[in-house]
Order: structure tokens, then C-alpha cells, then sequence
């Protein structure tokens, strides 16, 4: 095919830097992976009977383009329950395939050509070349471990111009495990206060923080109507492949990425939305299962990190953590490809995250602890030889 025939845009973009190892991985035998973002929890099984019944009953149609009302009125419910947001079913939800799409339909329905996105860095692969295909400007706010990952208020305030559009907050951060508290969250708020920029809250992880509550940034006095709050079934209940996300705001916000999603999209899955009933309903006591086993091993794999001489910050959201590799001497992909290729065990670079990832790994505690101790037995032997 003719290379001219392809979009520039996307001929510019770069694959995702996650990608590579698991396809490596895939292939090779007695190897380790601690680079997926996914559960190791299967689906508990009353959310899975809930869409088994779903087919029993013939629900294989076509559903609103917003969503099933039934699951938009189970979804408000449990913002209100679990996170202290009200939200009217009516006008204020749009039901999405996965976190994912949300993001990108939000993004799509604000970003006008040459619109400047902040985004903290490291982060999300996505925020980027999403940005880009709405021919955004990506602007990059670099988090630093002395500030425990989180972006500042002084920060976001240095980045802002007249093009300033989106400030994206992706809070309990992949890949860092950072979280924001209040008093942070407060002082964004008072740099906002008086602008027309409108905020993107990505909180897939909100469910999993440690030790403190997670706080929307929805909740904080006057940046309700200007805060797009995208959350979903993935991580906290253990549904990634069910492919079920919400985005939640402003009548008029949720309305425009509506009618995007109605063109691109249609419907979220039919079976995965009576799922998902369920689990708003009925799932409290999964998530609270689920991530005090993820705790367990949150500690498990700091101390095994540490011991080992490299220098850690602690996470206190998600399920990642975020070593320093530089006392190695190694680059990020040149221990990752090393780490591979010596001791059979897959991490991610953390400049797949962004530039400012560089020096970092990226490792998952969703798996067992069998599988995380024998993981670190190899780095541990991997990085003896460096140090």
C-alpha cells in the first residue's frame, strides 16, 4: 500500500510502549510478566450470572445510545454511595465502551485544532495521541517522585496560556500509584477558578487507594460543572474484557459526547451493561475483597523493590509500582529488554509513559504472590549484577 494514502497524523503517532513486551512474552516459555494492568480476579460470579441470565432472557438487542436507564440509575447511585457526587441519570451519564472510549469521546467533544491539553507525566499511554487525533496540543506537566507524583497547583498554573483548554488529572495514576488529597486538589481548584478550562478526572482506579478515601476533584466548591468524571467496571471489579465504562458531567458536556458516541459507537454491549447493574448494585463487598488482597501485595513487592537497592515510592492507588532503575546504569528499555532476555521477566519501560518515565519500570501487583516472589527473585538476580 502507498505510504501516502495513510493519515500523517497517524503515521506520526508512536505504537504503544506497552505492547511490545507482552506479544515477546506471549511466546516465551517459563517467562514472568508483571506488565499487564488487568485483575487477576476473575469476574465474581453473581455480576457474571447477572449477564448470563441477560442472554437467557433474550436481552441481545440494540440499547439506548446513552445507555440502559436501569444501569444509569445504578451508576448514580453508587457515585453518590461510594464518592459523595450526585448526578441525574436523565442527562448527566453516558455509558461507554470501557474508561477508554470515554476518554476519547470527551476529549474529541472540547478539543478544537491547536487547543493545548496538560498532561501529567507519566501517565496513561492514551491522553496523548487521543490529543492528537482531535489535533490538540499535548502540553506535558512533569510529576516528580520528590512530590510523591502528584502535578501542583504552581505546576498546572506555569503551563497555562490563552490556548489552554483541558486539564486532564489522571488520579490514582497509572503507572506511579500517586493520589491526590484534598488540600491539592483545593489548590488546582483556586488556579482554575476564573478560567474557562475544563477538567478530565480520569478515576478508573478511585476504588483502589490505601490508607485514605480517594476525592474527586468534582467534589471540590466550584469545579462540579466543569469536571467530566470518567470511571468504570475494569479494575475494581475485575471486567476488563466486558468492556464497560460511564463518563459523568455537565448536561450539556455529556450530550455532545453522546452524539459522537452515537455515530462511532452506537451502544455499549448489551450483556455487559446488565452486568454491570449488578455490579454497581451488589459490589461493594468485591472491591473491598479484592483491594485488600491488592494491599497485601502492594507491600509484598515495596519491600521486595527496596531490599533489593532500588529506590521506590510508595503507591498509594492503583496496582503498579514505579522503581528507579537508575543506579543500574541501564536506560528503562534497555532494562526492560535485558531484564527479558536474561531472566525471562516483563516490565514495562517508564518512558512508555512519557519522556519523564525514563529511569523508571513500571510493575503490576495484579497477580499472585507466588508469581510476584518469583518475579523478584529474577530481578533481584538481574539487578545484583548491575549494582
Amino acid at each position: 500500500m502507498k505510504e501516502h494514502l495513510l493519515s500523517e497524523t497517524v503515521k506520526n503517532m508512536q505504537p504503544s510502549g506497552i505492547r511490545k513486551f507482552f506479544d515477546i512474552v506471549a511466546e516465551m516459555k517459563d517467562a514472568v510478566s508483571l506488565g499487564v494492568g488487568e485483575p487477576d480476579f476473575v469476574t465474581p460470579w453473581h455480576i457474571r450470572e447477572a449477564g448470563i441470565y441477560s442472554l437467557e432472557k433474550g436481552h441481545t438487542y440494540y440499547t439506548s445510545n446513552a445507555g440502559l436507564v436501569e444501569l444509569r440509575e445504578a451508576i448514580c447511585g453508587y457515585m453518590e454511595r461510594r464518592f459523595d457526587l450526585s448526578y441525574s441519570p436523565k442527562n448527566q451519564v453516558l455509558v461507554t465502551v470501557g474508561g477508554s472510549e470515554a476518554l476519547d469521546l470527551c476529549i474529541r467533544s472540547l478539543i478544537n485544532p491547536g487547543d493545548e491539553v496538560l498532561i501529567p507525566e507519566p501517565s496513561f499511554v492514551c491522553y496523548t495521541p487521543t490529543t492528537q487525533l482531535a489535533y490538540g496540543v499535548p502540553v506535558p506537566i512533569v510529576t516528580k517522585a520528590d512530590d510523591e507524583f502528584r502535578v501542583t497547583a504552581q505546576q498546572i498554573k506555569e503551563k497555562i496560556t490563552e490556548k489552554t483548554k483541558l486539564l486532564i488529572l489522571p488520579f490514582p495514576n497509572n503507572p506511579t500509584g500517586a493520589v491526590m488529597e484534598r488540600q491539592h486538589l483545593e489548590e488546582i481548584a483556586d488556579v482554575l477558578r476564573g478560567t474557562d478550562i475544563m477538567v478530565l478526572s480520569d478515576e478508573i482506579y478511585g476504588e483502589l487507594t490505601y490508607g485514605q478515601k480517594h476525592v474527586s476533584i468534582a467534589n471540590i466548591d466550584g469545579m462540579y460543572e466543569r469536571t467530566v468524571v470518567v470511571g468504570g467496571f475494569s479494575k475494581a471489579f475485575a471486567m476488563t474484557g466486558w468492556r464497560l465504562g460511564f463518563a459523568l458531567g455537565h448536561p450539556e458536556i455529556i450530550g455532545a459526547m453522546t452524539k459522537v458516541h452515537q455515530y462511532a459507537i452506537m451502544s455499549s454491549p448489551t450483556v455487559s451493561q446488565y452486568a454491570g447493574i449488578e455490579a454497581m448494585n451488589c459490589g461493594d463487598d468485591d472491591i473491598e475483597m479484592m483491594k485488600d488482597e491488592y494491599n497485601m501485595r502492594r507491600r509484598f513487592i515495596l519491600e521486595g523493590f527496596r531490599s533489593m537497592g532500588l529506590s521506590c515510592f510508595e503507591p498509594k492507588g492503583a496496582f503498579y509500582v514505579f522503581p528507579s532503575i537508575r543506579e543500574t546504569g541501564l536506560t528503562s528499555n534497555e532494562f526492560c529488554d535485558l531484564l527479558l532476555k536474561e531472566e525471562k521477566v516483563a516490565v514495562v519501560p517508564g518512558n512508555a509513559f512519557g519522556q519523564s518515565g525514563e529511569g523508571f519500570v513500571r510493575c503490576s501487583y495484579a497477580y499472585s504472590v507466588e508469581k510476584i516472589e518469583e518475579a523478584l527473585s529474577r530481578i533481584e538476580k538481574f539487578v545484583k549484577k548491575r549494582l
